[in-house]
């Protein structure tokens, strides 16, 4: 199938061959149809499935087709929880749009700079505004630009744009948009509260899943190492040495987690560094631009951080410590085993995080057989995961002598709980 034949005009397709898309991916051949349409749209997408097109075409296709207004209105706004996405999608929009016989004036937006350059860039209009919340508005606030005109909204991954906290920023930009518009939402995962916004704001969505299908699928290996907590650190250098592995993204649990972590590989002579939110926008290209260009062989970042690295040729991830959210470890492991390479993902299971582990084995239902490596046999008791289907112990299951929380904050009783509990309240 062509992109064509979706219903994009000629002078878009040939500029999608031109930037080298040959075929629609699933979920673009399943969404690009519906959104010409103008039906609003519910899409589960997993990272790497080709969603960003799925969204930036058709609305390049209606900007191509519609009259245009001088000065721009903004028509297309685009909100993305990270800056690093948020420079993703706008090079996406970009690098279409060159191609286009009309010219389609783009603004991306994100905190974390001066906002100077990006109200001096709206001056005029723009016809696309890919931004993150905050920043948004911000520009709102210094009347940089109105939400009135907008005709269609895009949420890009959801459930991250929830899961980070911006549910205030969102009510208040829902309040500025048009009620009569059409709304794409887009995540990997469909929690509660992506289910409670989807359902406020979606009018009539038309429901687009693509299940993993075994030939599809992508090709992970999965593997759970049992290791002390302090051992974490020498054994993910002598897997990196010993087994040669060329690119590794490693997940810790903060961002002083990442810097120590990176900084006691650097120390052993591997090229690492650190990724997180503290880091400046400028840092933060630089270790993508240098982990691209294999200047870098380990980079470790936190959750939020490492939704901007989005790197085709990634063979191995690394959970240092384990996700919060089971749906989290699925967004991890997902940025290896993309475009039909083989990729393999690492977790370190320790004493305390054994019971959270096989509430991630359960959700994704696939056990993970544990294993010891020579030289690193814990101290601790952790119980290995039973033979069998591996999903019996619930976090409120855990072997005695266990966190029955998995060392995950969140489920721990609050102080009020615990003065309670003691007769103290």
């Amino acid at each position: 199938m062509s992109f064509a034949a979706l219903g994009l005009s000629q002078s878009l397709a040939r500029a999608v061959a031109e930037h080298g898309f040959e075929s629609p991916t699933p979920i673009q051949a399943s969404a690009i149809p519906v959104i010409l349409q103008g039906e609003d749209v519910l899409g589960l997408a997993q990272t790497g499935s080709g969603k960003t097109a799925a969204y930036v075409l058709p609305i390049l296709h209606q900007l191509l087709t519609a009259k245009r207004s001088n000065p721009r209105r903004l028509q297309a706004l685009i909100l993305v929880p990270t800056r690093e996405l948020a420079v993703q999608v706008g090079e996406v929009v970009r690098g279409i749009a060159q191609d286009v016989p009309l010219p389609i004036k783009l603004c991306v937006a994100f905190g974390g700079v001066s906002i100077n350059p990006q109200m001096m860039a709206l001056r005029g209009g723009a016809d696309v505004v890919v931004a993150t919340p905050g920043r948004l508005l911000d520009l709102i606030d210094h009347n940089a630009l109105s939400l009135a005109n907008v005709a269609t909204l895009v949420l890009d991954e959801a459930d991250r744009l929830l899961d980070l906290g911006f549910s205030a920023e969102l009510g208040r930009i829902l309040e500025m948009l048009p009620t009569s518009r059409q709304s794409l939402f887009f995540s990997a995962t469909f929690p509660a509260d992506v289910q409670a916004l989807a359902a406020t704001l979606l009018h009539d969505p038309i429901h687009i899943e693509l299940p993993h299908e075994p030939e599809t699928a992508p090709d992970i290996t999965q593997r759970a190492i049992v290791v002390d907590p302090d051992r974490r650190a020498q054994l993910l250098r002598q897997l990196i040495t010993q087994e040669a592995w060329s690119r590794v993204l490693v997940f810790a649990a903060t961002k002083y987690g990442t810097e120590l972590v990176a900084h006691k590989l650097h120390r052993a002579g591997i090229h690492a560094a650190a990724f997180h939110g503290d880091l400046s926008q400028g840092g933060r290209r630089a270790v993508l631009d240098a982990f691209k260009a294999s200047e870098l062989q380990v980079v470790v970042a936190t959750d939020v951080a490492a939704r901007g690295i989005d790197i085709a040729d990634m063979p191995v991830v690394v959970n240092f410590d384990l996700p919060r959210a089971p749906a989290e470890y699925t967004h991890r492991i997902g940025r290896t085993g993309r475009a039909g390479a083989s990729g393999l993902a690492v977790s370190f299971v320790c004493a305390d995080t054994e019971a959270h582990f096989r509430l991630i084995e359960k959700r994704q239902g696939q056990r993970v057989p544990r294993e010891v490596i020579e030289g690193f046999e814990p101290a601790a008791s952790a119980t290995l995961a039973p033979e069998g289907d591996g999903f019996e112990a619930e976090p409120d299951q855990a072997p005695q002598g266990l966190d029955p929380n998995g060392g995950v904050k969140g489920k721990r009783k609050s102080k009020k709980d615990k003065l309670r509990d003691a007769g103290l309240l």
